[in-house]
């Protein structure tokens, strides 16, 4: 099995209003993809409770069956789609951690 954990900086011209929006856009958007994407088991999208001693404003905790299904995840037209209109646009960073388990 393979975890990949992503975490985004929203961009900080947005409001509050705005980030918070966005944020209930991202974990609508990427934990509905499960039963979607072939080898996607679990998402899990952190997004309150973040404390000030935090430099991202979006945790993605997901896991996949294996490697090739998180190649297969990163092309699927479902995530895409999620990623292009509810992630890309509203993040000017992202970091990225994969590793098997």
């Amino acid at each position: 099995m393979v975890k990949h954990i992503i975490l985004w900086t929203l961009n900080p011209e947005l409001s509050e209003e705005e980030k918070k929006a966005v944020k209930a856009g991202i974990k609508e958007g990427l934990e509905g993809l499960v039963g979607q994407v072939p080898g996607l088991l679990d998402v899990k999208v952190h997004i309150d409770g973040r404390l000030a001693s935090s430099n991202a404003d979006v945790m993605l905790d997901s896991t996949l069956e294996s490697p090739e299904a998180l190649s297969g995840y990163a092309k699927h037209p479902a995530h895409v789609a999620v990623a292009n209109g509810k992630v890309r646009p509203y993040t000017v960073q992202r970091s990225c951690l994969d590793f098997e388990i």
